[in-house]
């Protein structure tokens, strides 16, 4: 038979982790191929990209479903279900795919819709009635948070010497602390006060600014009283300038409490970091280029 669309995928691909126990994307593909009845061909079949079109879909159906909440990665390559995808389950549900999962606030989110009742229940007419240039920009979207959460997935269990190395090549990838040795002397070192390091602001040495670097989970939240020690701290060094970077997320409390402060100090939080990542290269590569043509009309005016 055919290898089928991606959200085909979805509910094998949920009964396979109903066990509770960790699964390997290997296994899964394995077995999956066996309940299509794929032929070797199939399975070796790529899309123009260069990966294959079996594997590739397999893996979109697993991101559609941890973007739901259904399952999550404990580590690199494998995945376990959640208490929600066990309740899923339980309900024995016919069919799992992009319009069953837009019952899920988080999946709402990641699909960026409108939050309407028919756009709820027509997913499917709603993308067809899209443009080419928007189903384009809608996929580049898709594929983009994708990649920032995967990137936080690796940035979180990684070894803390490693986001420190992570925290340098960003901030001298956006043209912060002159040179890579200059900044490495800068960041990483035990925070003092709340400071973890200070790294020039521009090539000269004309300013400087104040890091401090949290890895946490992504469910953890930064209040309001660890952004004011450090504030605190930049005006102990008679400092104003100062990045709060974290894998996780500031409460709103922190939010509102940085608008009030004289000192510019600027949140970085793992949505945003891992955004920086892909826009500054860090961490990621280019895998194919798609550039898209319009008519040149001088051409024609001669």
């Amino acid at each position: 038979m055919a290898i089928p669309d991606f959200q085909k995928f979805m509910l094998p691909l949920l009964k396979i982790a109903e066990d509770g126990q960790i699964h390997s994307t290997t296994e899964a593909l394995n077995t999956l191929a066996s309940a299509f009845k794929l032929s070797q061909e199939e399975i070796d079949e790529l899309i123009p990209s260069g990966p294959s079109k079996f594997s590739n879909r397999m893996s979109w159906a697993k991101t559609h479903l941890k973007k739901a909440g259904l399952i999550e990665y404990p580590e690199k390559g494998n995945f376990v279900i959640t208490k929600r995808g066990l309740d899923v389950l339980n309900n024995d549900p016919h069919e799992i795919n992009m319009a069953f999962l837009m019952r899920f606030p988080e999946y709402q989110d990641f699909r960026k819709l409108n939050r309407t009742k028919e756009n709820k229940e027509n997913i499917e007419n709603v993308e067809i009635a899209l443009s080419p240039e928007e189903t384009i920009e809608s996929a580049y979207q898709e594929i983009r948070s994708s990649l920032a959460d995967e990137l936080l997935d690796y940035v979180i269990k990684s070894k803390p010497s490693f986001f420190e190395k992570l925290v340098v090549e960003l901030l001298v990838a956006m043209g912060y602390g002159g040179t890579h040795e200059n900044a490495a002397r800068a960041v990483g070192k035990s925070g003092d006060d709340g400071i973890d390091g200070i790294i020039d602001e521009d090539k000269l040495g004309l300013d400087s600014i104040y890091i401090q670097a949290k890895r946490y989970q992504l469910n953890s939240k930064i209040g309001s009283h660890d952004v004011r020690d450090f504030v605190g701290a930049l005006v102990g060094a008679n400092a104003n300038k100062g990045v709060f970077i974290t894998t996780a997320d500031f409460t709103k409390e922190a939010v509102n409490f940085i608008s009030r402060v004289n000192s510019k100090v600027v949140l970085i939080n793992g949505t945003r970091l891992a955004n920086l990542m892909i826009d500054y290269g860090i961490g990621v590569t280019t895998r194919i280029k798609y550039e898209i043509k319009t008519l040149d009309s001088d051409y024609f005016s001669i």
